[in-house]
């Protein structure tokens, strides 16, 4: 598949996925009424997407940024002539506007509340990765939507990215790559800034107040309020809730594993300890199943072992199997025999359809592409009640997994999760921690009173 194939490709299977929702784009039955909770960087990816992918009405916007607001505003102008009402507060917007469908795509200590309240409210909901920011309230957002008998799509998108389709189907599933023992997901991008991040005014256009809502209400810092937050613990987790997701969710995915038995992390921060980063620097975790570890490794400082041509090169999973190695990054696949012989694999960005040639200028293009089959498998789902590629339960445990390992870290030890009790059995210490303490008012999701 050269570039040019791969996208195409992508566009006609879009469309058949897409047979539900394009009764919509036609006009002949409604289109479905959006909400979008979190105007920032990926809420405009996502809110582009459903433009470009499928027909929809936009109704409503909401974010606690007033520039948000008024950038999403013009993007939404691209698509439709009608002005979405625009609103500071999720409650508001979710009791003022019936909605059809909400996507919450806000800093990660703010995906559960709007989660939950959107489902309450009858919605299906596009719900952006990490889905939680601890274990419980991932509880919370699988009961609700069970309960409620809604339709909820995380944003691990990588499932909807049909390369990995290919190579799973060429090596794992006909058994080429031979008994797989461990896989090694990895990330050696340096998403972590060094060093002080200054104290800053609260910008005027921000309510910083509702922002920062459950979580604890920091200093604020200078770019906090576009994409400066990662680096604080009390937002998010760190760059294996970021990143590592996204590679955890795939693996498992292309294994069909659930969760694992045990968790173990170490590392922390060991190199830049003058940062006003509170995330790890170094992080090893594994992820242990039956006869198959599954490992997470980043640095966020040094070198990599990894030749560096394009970002994304460096940020992957690595299935080692006794015939031979599969390597995955978003834009390719490569084969390398246990015994020798020449590589083998696809890269979306090749002019000759094989691992030469590439073209990076249009990695974008092969994003959104795959952001578009996710899309159109959500509306899908929709459309004929099924549960869609990235269902919420999935999303949960790939979530927690990642979470798990933070609390393995905070404790130095291994962690043994049981789903049925939502405990850590025999571990009072790591259960007291699957639920963060919330900031008054707000009070944390009850997987058994939503």
């Amino acid at each position: 598949m050269n570039r040019r194939t791969f996208v195409s490709s992508l566009a006609m299977t879009g469309a058949a996925l897409a047979t539900g929702s394009r009764l919509f784009a036609d006009g002949s039955s409604p289109r479905p009424k959006v909400g979008l909770i979190g105007c920032g960087w990926y809420g405009g990816v996502i809110l582009d997407s459903f433009g470009r992918a499928v027909g929809v009405d936009v109704v409503a916007l909401c974010d606690v940024n007033g520039l948000f607001l008024k950038k999403t505003l013009a993007l939404v102008a691209k698509y439709q002539a009608a002005v979405p009402r625009t609103f500071g507060d999720y409650r508001e917007m979710l009791s003022a506007v019936k909605c059809d469908i909400v996507i919450v795509a806000t800093p990660d200590h703010w995906h559960a509340l709007p989660g939950v309240a959107a489902l309450q409210a009858g919605a299906d909901l596009y719900l952006e990765k990490p889905i939680s920011v601890d274990v419980i309230e991932g509880e919370a957002l699988v009961a609700a939507a069970r309960k409620y008998g809604r339709t909820v799509q995380v944003n691990t998108q990588r499932r909807s990215n049909p390369l990995y389709e290919e190579a799973r189907d060429k090596y794992i599933t006909s058994g080429r790559i031979g008994k797989i023992g461990v896989v090694e997901t990895y990330s050696y991008i340096h998403d972590r800034p060094p060093g002080l991040i200054p104290d800053a005014p609260v910008p005027a256009h921000l309510d910083y107040e509702m922002w920062a809502g459950p979580a604890p209400k920091l200093p604020f810092k200078k770019g906090m309020d576009d994409k400066e937050w990662r680096p604080f613990m009390e937002f998010g987790n760190g760059s294996i809730g970021n990143l590592g997701v996204h590679m955890f969710d795939q693996v498992r995915w292309l294994l069909g594993l659930g969760w694992p038995d045990s968790i173990y992390s170490a590392g922390g921060i060991l190199v830049d300890k003058q940062s006003s980063s509170n995330t790890s620097d170094t992080l090893r975790s594994e992820f242990r199943y039956p006869g198959l570890d599954v490992s997470w490794e980043y640095r966020t400082w040094g070198g990599s072992r990894i030749p560096a041509r394009h970002w994304s090169d460096q940020w992957g999973a690595r299935f080692i199997g006794d015939q031979g190695t599969l390597n995955l990054t978003m834009l390719e696949y490569v084969f390398t025999p246990a015994g020798g012989g020449p590589r083998e694999g696809v890269h979306m960005l090749s002019k000759t359809g094989n691992l030469e040639n590439l073209d990076f200028s249009h990695d974008g293009q092969a994003y959104d592409a795959v952001q578009d089959r996710h899309v159109r498998n959500f509306m899908h789902a929709r459309a004929t009640g099924t549960r869609p590629i990235s269902d919420i339960e999935e999303g949960h445990i790939s979530t927690a997994c990642c979470e798990l390992a933070n609390v393995s870290l905070q404790l130095g030890r291994t962690v043994a999760y049981d789903p049925k009790s939502r405990t850590v059995p025999g571990d009072a210490e790591a259960t007291d921690l699957l639920a963060r303490p919330y900031r008054d008012p707000w009070v944390h999701p009850d997987p058994l009173k939503v």
